[in-house]
């Protein structure tokens, strides 16, 4: 293949990942604010949040196994942008709490798959064309931080009960796009269920998916109530907007650096140091009482979530083989989305409501330096030997 049809499929790629990651704000930042503009209560808004990762405990794996057994991801992707464009605009007519938890039980079964297909899309085709995974997934940052100071500012403008149509609207940009990526096989042959399951009982796996679960449950939940505790504080919708903005772009050079050094260094040390900024990021959290000294707290980001991502996957991909791709990135997903996800919204809604931000986020930091020990145990373990992390399984 020429160059000119790799620079092509790769750019379609590119602008398709942009536009996902762009909904994702809304998902993520701005949805409790359009929840919390109805009158819901934080336990609610956390009950709201914690459903879609109960439904993606099973949606992330039974579409990543259909995916991997029919081996297409682009028709996949389709399926699930449609699902999601059409239960937005039932979502856009819902006003009461039981309507929308109903609603978005079902939306969230045709949103959070689309997030590891798109990332085993990227890395299949960086691969197959020589490029780093980096390179492609970096314009998911890029769309990520775009949208979030964009739609600040138009909800700022409109007000906040324009979040579901603008979420039609990307979703509908999304669907375009997925017409002229290049579809790739996700596996090389048809899924063997039994081999997976011989994978997934390895020690090395499991104890690496409870270390990521732990990790994850800390930075869900700020996930989940950074804008709650932003409008606390007194911030407007742009505001919020500036900090989503100030996370997403502080992690691009860190993708940037590690696709171009990432591969000289081990893999261990540096989800260590990650574990320990976002230990010192929910500290932090914990003691400002100022927005704007959030949107500076906002740029560890780049030292944890940052880093974290990018070697996580890196060591994931080590572990499973090249076949099991889609559905190994779909279990990191469970992990790190969709199980810490319903656990930080449940729990964290209560103990946001109950005991306040300050013991919120001192929690989350409690849970990140539990990581860091489960992480720093096996670092510890292979000092002596220095074995090779393949031949553990």
């Amino acid at each position: 293949m020429n160059s000119h049809h790799i620079r092509r499929d790769v750019n379609w790629l590119r602008a398709f990942t942009f536009t996902v990651y762009g909904i994702s704000v809304l998902v993520f930042s701005f949805f409790p604010l359009f929840y919390r503009s109805l009158g819901f209560t934080n336990a609610q808004i956390g009950y709201l949040y914690a459903i879609g990762p109960m439904i993606s405990l099973f949606s992330n794996l039974l579409w990543s196994m259909i995916s991997d057994r029919y081996r297409t991801i682009k028709r996949i992707l389709i399926l699930l942008l449609v699902g999601q464009l059409v239960l937005s605009i039932i979502l856009s007519v819902s006003g009461s709490f039981l309507g929308i938890l109903i609603v978005i039980m079902v939306f969230y079964f045709f949103y959070y798959p689309i997030y590891p297909l798109t990332d085993t899309m990227a890395i299949t085709t960086a691969k197959e064309y020589g490029k780093s995974f980096t390179v492609i997934r970096i314009f998911g940052s890029l769309g990520f931080a775009t949208f979030a100071i964009v739609i600040g500012y138009v909800l700022t403008a409109l007000g906040t009960s324009w979040t579901i149509r603008i979420s039609i609207v990307l979703t509908l940009i999304a669907l375009f796009l997925t017409f002229f990526i290049r579809d790739q096989s996700s596996s090389a042959n048809k899924m063997d269920t039994s081999g997976l399951w011989k994978i997934l009982r390895q020690k090395e796996l499991l104890w690496f998916f409870g270390c990521v679960f732990c990790l994850a449950i800390g930075h869900r939940m700020n996930d989940a109530f950074l804008t709650i505790a932003m409008k606390e504080m007194g911030a407007s919708d742009n505001l919020v907007g500036w900090g989503v903005l100030a996370s997403s772009l502080s992690e691009i050079p860190i993708f940037f650096l590690l696709s171009i050094y990432g591969d000289r260094l081990k893999e261990l040390p540096l989800i260590l140091f990650a574990c320990l900024m976002f230990a010192l990021r929910f500290l932090l959290m914990s003691l400002t009482d100022s927005a704007f000294s959030v949107i500076a707290i906002q740029t560890l980001h780049s030292v944890t979530f940052g880093i974290f991502f990018v070697t996580a996957v890196r060591y994931l991909t080590r572990l499973i083989p090249d076949h099991y791709r889609a559905t190994g990135l779909a279990l990191f997903t469970v992990m790190w989305s969709s199980a810490s996800g319903l656990i930080s919204g449940t729990f964290g809604g209560v103990i946001y409501e109950h005991f306040g931000r300050k013991e919120f986020y001192l929690v989350a930091m409690t849970l990140s330096l539990v990581a860091f020990l489960g992480f720093a145990s096996k670092y510890l373990d292979r000092i002596p030997g220095r074995k090779n992390v393949n031949k553990s399984i």
